[in-house]
């Protein structure tokens, strides 16, 4: 059994509230959506990030008869119940921002309408789904915001919190805008470009720091980038252009070298003029360790010599913002719009949709929430993805999200591109959805 895909994955109270509901016969259609309550600290956006996976989840969902098995034993559950589970699969509509989408707090990215007893079992691996990878497409987003077109990898797999952690935050980077990781499963599953060098440990393992340089190179003649902070970074650079006339005598370029400790602005400058110096000015400058958004914006703003960089604990976590306040609420149930009223977590009920407007100069101008009769001549931002449990279209190449995302950013204005928090953006709770909730609250 693969833990990812089982509709086991869930929270105790989605099997006994669903139990509950067919109990009462309350199995009519249900509407869901899931948005942000508020920004985390010092983001001025988000991007959305996660919706393939959701549709796949939906998809597939289905208990299987182990999972059956093991549920009877527990003595929790009625016999109906298991067996409304034993032929269980989603049947409902899903209506979604398109992955790369920047949003903003209030506004919906995903609406579920299905039976009651589905759209509530799915709440829990929908929100993992969704909060995981728009936390780290977002994280790292303001990455490649500040990097000034130099290429960024993902090297966060080791510290990441767990196998499907790692593997989703790679995507979720890659799609907004990171050029490639180095985790491997990213690359047979996603697609995704792979890079990668070497380690202190393969130096280590040498008596002589030089036999190491050659040794890796002769293993990887296409792809040679040697770790020179092992032990004295200059001394290895120099050791470095003193390899270059033995390896291009075999053909085998020095592609790049990687800092990955210490002063690297220092390291750097220092580092190029040994390599220039050298002849090797077509040699790169790759640096890593502990970098986030806001170190990244240093180097570059202070045309420090490094040509990419290598992003890991940081972004793969979110070291900053962690979570994200998120939510799954049911808006609507048999036709009746419903809300939440509790203090600090109200919500706005029925169904919505999120239309956009853009300046003249095709820049970001302000968002309005409104309910989905209200037709507005903004861009409706939720879109059809799948109807009666069936996908509407195939999985875009995740190549052609990553270029949607591309261009949301660039339709960022300056202050929202800034890593300090800035003015909000106007994101507008329309006089339709106002007295919608007005009425809602007057029934009850």
């Amino acid at each position: 059994m693969n833990p990812s895909t089982s509709a086991l994955l869930t929270d105790l109270y989605e099997l006994t509230m669903a139990q509950a509901y067919l109990e009462q016969g309350m199995t009519g259609p249900a509407v869901f959506e899931f948005f942000v309550r508020k920004l985390p600290p010092n983001r001025n956006f988000l991007v959305a990030a996660g919706l393939e996976q959701v549709l796949s989840y939906l998809a597939e969902l289905h208990v299987t008869q182990e999972e059956l098995v093991w549920l009877d034993r527990s003595g929790r559950f009625s016999s109906r119940f298991l067996h409304y589970l034993e032929t269980l699969r989603f049947t409902g509509d899903v209506d979604a921002m398109p992955e790369g989408t920047v949003f903003f707090p209030h506004e919906p990215i995903l609406r579920v309408a299905a039976p009651l007893p589905q759209a509530q079992l799915v709440e829990s691996r929908v929100m993992n789904l969704l909060n995981f990878q728009t936390m780290v497409a977002s994280k790292a987003a303001r990455s490649v915001l500040v990097a000034g077109g130099k290429p960024l990898i993902d090297f966060g797999l080791r510290r990441a919190h767990g196998a499907e952690a790692g593997l989703l935050a790679a995507r979720a980077s890659y799609l907004s805008g990171f050029a490639g990781t180095a985790t491997v499963l990213a690359g047979k599953v996603f697609g995704i470009p792979l890079y990668g060098t070497m380690a202190h440990s393969f130096v280590q393992a040498h008596e002589d720091e030089l036999l190491a340089f050659e040794h890796f190179a002769q293993a990887h003649p296409e792809n040679v980038v040697l770790l020179i902070d092992t032990y004295d970074t200059e001394a290895a650079a120099q050791k470095v252009v003193s390899l270059v006339s033995k390896l291009n005598a075999r053909g085998i370029p020095v592609k790049g070298v990687r800092l990955d400790s210490g002063d690297l602005a220092e390291h750097a400058r220092k580092v190029r003029r040994i390599l220039d110096e050298g002849g090797l000015s077509h040699t790169q400058i790759l640096a890593s360790g502990n970098l986030d958004e806001y170190r990244l914006r240093d180097l570059v703003k202070n045309a420090v010599p490094i040509d990419s960089f290598a992003v890991g604990t940081a972004m793969t976590t979110s070291s900053d913002a962690p979570s994200l306040d998120c939510a799954y609420k049911l808006q609507e149930y048999e036709g009746r719009p419903t809300r939440k009223r509790s203090e600090g977590k109200a919500t706005w009920p029925g169904r919505k949709q999120v239309y956009r407007y853009l300046t003249t100069d095709a820049r970001l101008s302000h968002d309005i929430v409104t309910t989905d009769r209200d037709r507005r001549p903004g861009e409706p931002l939720l879109r059809p993805v799948m109807r009666e449990g069936r996908r509407l279209e195939l999985a875009p190449d995740l190549v052609e999200v990553r270029q949607y995302a591309a261009a949301q950013l660039g339709q960022l204005p300056k202050p929202l591109r800034a890593l300090e928090i800035g003015p909000p953006y106007d994101v507008r709770i329309s006089q339709d959805l106002q007295s919608l909730a007005q009425a809602v609250d007057r029934s009850l």
